[in-house]
């Protein structure tokens, strides 16, 4: 903070009074990163007293911020994918254009509350209507695998066993209410759910930002034919690009836990990089005009 020039004072200043305000606001949904960096992260649900949906909104102020540039922001949340990911990050940038110039992170935050609460309602809608649910679920228990690091990259499983979609939910929103976790650059995950009703599996992956990351973990799935289990693979990028390892480190892990919990014999071979991915590389965040980064 001592190396910003006497010009941005004015954006300093605007800031420090921006985060005075958030921290007051949200409390202990407020999480500093770094201070000196300037990087921010605040947990957003969409109800205060019962939430359903969580999301963490990581942000990182320029230096010339609110004056001349937008903050630099990721969404992490393990459920948002596709479609839904590109709305979000629309909605953020157009309420950005509609105030340049002036301080947009508590537009922000409501923004992305206001998405969680009509995605709630719409997925209570879905879930309704979907068999392979059972009354009266509680939350699993989440085990802890142990972490892979490399380059200053790091690698932390998860695991729970879940028989229903909502047990899905119910897992992934405990595991964003760790900041660290809620943080990291990438929560990949894949479940598979054995429907005895209709004999057949019920079953999904997330990439979170790590392109084929998701797929590759249930494939893994698959290959060890597990069932009833979820897998989350937590990465906290660190600085260096991993290229084709990322994704041993990311598989391994899982393999990991799934032996250390019962669900895999340790026989199994580790799984190998595919040389053809090298083509998808790991970007750390950077100061980009808009949109999040990945």
């Amino acid at each position: 903070m001592a190396n910003i020039d006497v010009g941005n004072a004015g954006d300093l200043q605007s800031q420090i009074e921006e985060v005075e305000a958030l921290s007051s606001i949200y409390g202990d949904e407020w999480c500093v990163i770094d201070e000196a960096a300037r990087i921010f992260c605040i947990k957003i649900t969409d109800d205060i007293d019962y939430p359903k949906l969580k999301a963490c909104l990581q942000i990182i102020l320029p230096h010339d911020y609110p004056s001349a540039a937008p903050p630099v922001y990721q969404i992490n949340a393990a459920w948002l994918r596709g479609p839904d990911r590109k709305t979000l990050s629309s909605s953020l940038e157009e309420l950005y254009v509609a105030n340049t110039g002036e301080s947009i992170l508590y537009l922000w935050v409501e923004k992305v509350r206001e998405f969680l609460l009509e995605k709630s309602q719409s997925t209570d809608t879905g879930e309704n209507r979907m068999s392979c649910l059972i009354d009266n679920e509680e939350l699993p228990p989440i085990k802890l695998g142990e972490t892979i690091t490399e380059r200053r990259s790091t690698f932390q499983p998860h695991l729970a066993p879940v028989v229903t979609p909502r047990q899905v939910r119910m897992v992934l929103d405990k595991l964003f209410e760790n900041k660290k976790i809620a943080s990291a650059t990438h929560n990949i995950y894949a479940y598979r759910i054995y429907c005895e009703e209709k004999q057949s599996f019920l079953q999904d992956c997330e990439d979170d930002g790590e392109t084929a990351a998701g797929g590759r973990l249930l494939h893994l799935l698959q290959i060890l034919d597990v069932r009833n289990v979820l897998v989350v693979v937590s990465r906290w990028y660190g600085g260096i690009l991993l290229g084709p390892d990322r994704f041993k480190h990311i598989n391994n892990s899982a393999r990991n836990i799934l032996v250390q919990e019962g669900y895999a014999s340790s026989a199994v071979r580790p799984f190998l990089p595919i040389s053809n991915v090298s083509k998808f590389g790991i970007r750390p965040l950077l100061r980009i005009p808009f949109g999040p980064t990945v």
